[in-house]
């Protein structure tokens, strides 16, 4: 029990001392060389300008996180629902796969202004969570069809054998058999559903939107490069808080029969 509170001790506060670190070198640096902070702030001179703009970035900051999620959530009901689909068919997978890679591989903000002009500007959080729906969408479609192909086709043949229903074989073997798989779709997806956001309001622009990239833009606009990097040091910690929540959920849900998941001494 000793040795697991250390090494938990030690994967908390070895990053901790590394960004200590780094940001006293970057203070000292910044102090020393008399940078100008339109050039290079300093972390105190970002310190101080978030707790200045608390208010309006943290306002930002749920107009990106409400998007995030959302778009998140409806790219994996979407790939999930739609690869199962896949793995009952395989002429619809034949059919509609190759158009799924094709809106995977097209650049997000090549059609950004597109899907803007369609939806319309007055409704610029519904294309930005269009276009985010788009990027976090094929790694769960991906990850949850590859899971669902790689099923022992032993224990499905037993179940074929006993008789088992088409549903009972999915819901009682393919899916628990592909949750490894999907989770670490979920994993990639909500880092993808995050900087989908983040692309779709800087194509956006024009003051329209009012997440996180644009209070950016307008600093950048303004020289308030302060601000500019405390929006995105607040985009870095949205970032790394939706990676270790689906890690944690990837944990609790594997922690007792995956070899991935399961602790073992060394």
């Amino acid at each position: 029990m000793n040795d697991e509170r250390y090494s938990r001790l030690t994967r908390i506060l070895v990053p901790l001392l590394v960004g200590i670190a780094f940001l006293l070198v970057w203070e000292g640096l910044v102090r020393a060389s008399g940078i100008k902070p339109f050039v290079l702030p300093a972390p105190s001179a970002i310190a101080e300008s978030l707790v200045l703009n608390f208010g309006s970035l943290m306002g930002s900051l749920w107009v990106t996180l409400r998007v995030t999620l959302a778009a998140f959530l409806l790219a994996v009901v979407g790939g999930v629902g739609l690869a199962i689909v896949f793995s009952q068919n395989r002429l619809i997978e034949t059919a509609l796969f190759p158009y799924a890679v094709a809106l995977q591989v097209t650049p997000v903000v090549s059609i950004a202004p597109l899907i803007i002009i369609w939806v319309g500007y007055d409704r610029v959080e519904v294309a930005v969570l269009i276009l985010a729906w788009i990027v976090a969408f094929f790694p769960i479609l991906s990850n949850t069809t590859l899971g669902l192909r790689s099923t022992d086709h032993n224990l499905r043949d037993l179940f074929r054998l006993y008789g088992a229903s088409r549903w009972q074989v999915l819901s009682e073997l393919q899916l628990p058999s592909a949750l490894p798989y999907i989770l670490a779709g979920m994993k990639i997806s909500g880092g993808l559903a995050l900087i989908g956001a983040v692309v779709a309001e800087f194509v956006a622009g024009s003051g329209a939107a009012t997440g996180l990239a644009w209070r950016i833009v307008e600093a950048g606009n303004r020289l308030d490069i302060p601000r500019m990097f405390a929006a995105l040091f607040l985009l870095s910690t949205l970032g790394i808080c939706i990676f270790f929540c689906l890690t944690l959920i990837e944990q609790r849900l594997l922690r007792h029969w995956h070899e991935s998941a399961i602790r073992r001494e060394i």
